[in-house]
């Protein structure tokens, strides 16, 4: 595998009451842009663009309240149209031209559904990685613990997070979720918390999206020891898209790619398949 370090070019996008950081690399007829998970930041996708960014160009960003993003003015919470708007910002400020595939974890997903929907012109794939159609059981206990647990004790939210669905990452990626939270500010900490609300309030993906809308190909990708979403929610997500496709990858739980690199092979695949 090459292990020269690939170039990046830093950016930053004033838009609205937010600053977005980006970074691009890597040049083709095909563009990778990548959604985060909840909590997640762009650093995420490091390995992505290791193995992707000499063959694709790639476009990686934080979300406000996640890595180096930031909310200048207004509401610590950021609603979903703002997320997808942001979404489309950071394409257009990265001119993307071209095949567009969107890749997404978690969250990230109904995010990138939601864009595909709204912008069926600029998205020629969308990789949908640990996302369901609802909230499974294990996922809702979650949550609800999480709102018995004082802001204060950080230590105790990141170890449910872990212990409900992180316990295949490797121990430098647990410590990192323990240092976010540990150097979280309080007004993250209380969006993060709402934001679990929020999911419990939606509780189907068919309130914030109608997936049968999705005109590009789609491929839901799911981690078969995934606790929070269940296998068979993610089969009939796909079976929703006209032209959606399950593919269940086994040893590894939601954080895919983080607990195991070697999936990138399935990504590097379903790349070279036509759209």
């Amino acid at each position: 595998m090459d292990t020269i370090p690939v170039p990046i070019t830093k950016g930053k996008i004033e838009f609205d009451r937010f600053v977005i950081p980006y970074r691009t690399c890597g040049a083709g007829p095909q563009s990778l842009v990548f959604v985060n998970g909840l909590q997640q930041s762009m650093a995420m996708w490091h390995n992505f663009v290791r193995r992707f960014g000499r063959s694709y160009r790639i476009v990686i960003f934080d979300f406000p309240n996640h890595g180096k993003g930031r909310i200048v003015r207004g509401s610590d919470d950021i609603s979903v149209d703002e997320q997808v708007d942001i979404l489309d910002t950071v394409t257009n400020a990265a001119s993307i031209t071209g095949q567009l595939t969107v890749c997404s974890a978690s969250w990230g997903g109904v995010i990138a559904a939601i864009y595909a929907v709204r912008h069926p012109a600029k998205v020629q794939r969308l990789i949908l990685a640990s996302v369901g159609t609802r909230a499974n059981e294990k996922m809702i206990e979650m949550i609800t613990a999480g709102f018995g647990i004082r802001l204060e004790d950080r230590v105790r939210i990141a170890e449910t997070l872990i212990n409900t669905f992180g316990d295949n990452l490797p121990p430098s990626m647990k410590r990192k979720i323990f240092l976010q939270f540990e150097h979280m500010t309080q007004a993250g900490l209380e969006a993060f918390q709402r934001h679990g609300l929020f999911v419990l309030s939606i509780r189907e993906l068919a309130k914030a999206v109608d997936v049968s809308e999705i005109k590009c190909k789609t491929i839901i990708v799911h981690g078969e020891k995934d606790t929070i979403v269940d296998a068979e929610d993610a089969v009939f997500l796909a079976s929703q898209i006209p032209n959606g496709e399950f593919k269940n990858i086994s040893g590894v739980g939601h954080f895919l790619h983080l607990e195991d690199e070697s999936i990138l092979d399935v990504y590097e695949d379903i790349l070279a398949s036509p759209c």
